[in-house]
């Protein structure tokens, strides 16, 4: 199993207290924390604008801006968004962003792609908020464009929701170029989202990575059968795609400990202003995560998602910019449990499965 961190970055309201001329510097002490620790495989943030749960004047840093800046302070792990909402972005425009991120870190990003969600994000930044099957559409579209810049340097494309008429992409991504042995489709895709109809159908096409299920077992196993069965309809070897799930993680020695970081975080967001009702939701929504629980609880229940053919697990710590010690409990009680050490070092960090 891989393991990738969020790094805090003010979404979930979680640089709350800490003041804007030290957030880079929190920031960038957890990524180079990471890049420190071989088990670390990754490290992402979100594509969003606006705090959750709900909409505040805290800070939500910019995700593509975070992308370049952790690649100046890391060398080794990989850099990704969980998941960059296509319509926020002109996908040719955006192709060639990742293109030079991925050559101002040596061939080290994963791009995460999805269709959107937070409609109060939509509306605020004048996107309107389009029905799911048009946000759909638009996703893809945009990935055979993305496609097209990375594999062939350039892209010509008449979609309904995007034309390109030779739009270039020079110099290209350095994976599928000029790092060897990786990927010849270039950066590696992340399509994040459940969806039966589309997304997994999307994903089935052209998907590397997906990303689903929330960490619960059986919306996993639903979720990987439908993509098997998307891949049989595309003609697509269903083992060439990566499966991978997010966790929130509330970690403690004991069930005390446990409920202690869940009745941190439950003021932490009061403070914050927090409405009770998306409050109570939000702490009720933890204490049901399998990424709560002591060391044992947790390995027990990886365990049973990597049955199910979970490879890649993208880890979430509430408290990160505050508190590492349960980062570190993670790193020492549950990771050595898990990690696949054989895959780490030279050829993961070609970005090769």
């Amino acid at each position: 199993m891989k393991f990738g961190l969020f790094i805090p970055q003010g979404w979930k309201m979680d640089l709350v207290g800490i003041e804007p001329s030290q957030h880079w510097g929190v920031m960038a002490g957890l990524a180079r924390r990471a890049d420190a620790n071989e088990d670390w495989s990754s490290v992402w943030v979100y594509d969003h604008f606006h705090t959750v749960p709900v909409p505040s004047e805290e800070a939500t840093h910019e995700a593509w801006t975070l992308m370049s800046a952790f690649a100046g302070v890391t060398g080794r792990v990989r850099l990704g968004q969980m998941c960059t909402c296509m319509s926020y972005r002109n996908p040719a425009y955006l192709a060639k962003v990742a293109a030079t991120v991925d050559i101002v870190s040596e061939g080290r990003l994963e791009m995460g792609i999805g269709a959107g969600w937070y409609e109060d994000e939509w509306r605020a930044y004048g996107y309107g908020f389009p029905r799911a099957g048009e946000r759909l559409a638009r996703l893809d579209e945009g990935v055979q464009i993305f496609r097209q810049m990375w594999t062939e340097g350039r892209s010509t494309f008449s979609g309904k929701h995007y034309t390109t008429e030779g739009a270039r992409c020079y110099p290209q991504p350095l994976q599928g170029t000029a790092v060897p042995g990786s990927a010849a489709n270039g950066i590696p895709m992340w399509i994040a989202g459940g969806g039966e109809k589309v997304t997994l159908r999307i994903a089935a096409q052209y998907a590397d990575y997906t990303n689903f299920g929330a960490g619960v077992a059986a919306d996993f196993a639903a979720k990987s059968e439908v993509l098997a069965a998307r891949c049989s309809d595309v003609g697509r070897d269903y083992d060439e795609i990566t499966r991978s799930t997010n966790l929130d993680i509330f970690i403690g020695a004991t069930e005390r400990d446990v409920a202690d970081r869940i009745a941190w975080l439950e003021d932490h967001m009061r403070r914050a202003g927090v409405p009770d009702k998306e409050l109570t939701d939000r702490i009720e929504g933890i204490r049901r995560s399998p990424g709560t629980g002591t060391p044992e609880q947790i390995v027990e229940r990886l365990r049973e998602l990597e049955g199910l053919g979970m490879k890649y697990l993208i880890t979430y710590f509430y408290e990160a910019a505050y508190d590492t010690t349960g980062i570190a409990m993670f790193e020492r009680d549950v990771m050595p449990e898990l990690t696949d050490r054989e895959q780490h070092g030279h050829l993961w960090h070609l970005g090769r499965r």
